[in-house]
């Protein structure tokens, strides 16, 4: 799980406004960075099917997300598949 902290900065680039919590840039942004620790703990625990589950579901809803931005607005997808190294 990401703390306040972390969530806070990962948020804060991708927001359109002062209170955007719910935007897909800013939900796409915070799977990414729970996707990526997560999977740093799968390359040190190997056998944790559990939360290998827990992992492709969130990369499964993050494409989701994506996709439904392509289709909404294919600009803020460009950048923020750029800003976030994403490859699709």
């Amino acid at each position: 799980m990401l703390d306040t902290h972390t969530k806070a900065g990962v948020m804060a680039p991708h927001r359109q406004h002062d209170t955007d919590t719910g935007s897909p840039q800013v939900q796409v942004a915070i799977l990414t960075e729970r996707i990526n620790q997560l999977t740093e703990h799968l390359k040190v625990h190997r056998k944790d099917h559990h939360s290998r589950r827990g992992l492709l579901t969130m990369v499964g809803r993050r494409r989701r997300l994506l996709s439904y931005l392509e289709r909404k607005d294919v600009n803020a997808y460009r950048a923020l598949t750029d800003s976030l190294g994403l490859r699709r």
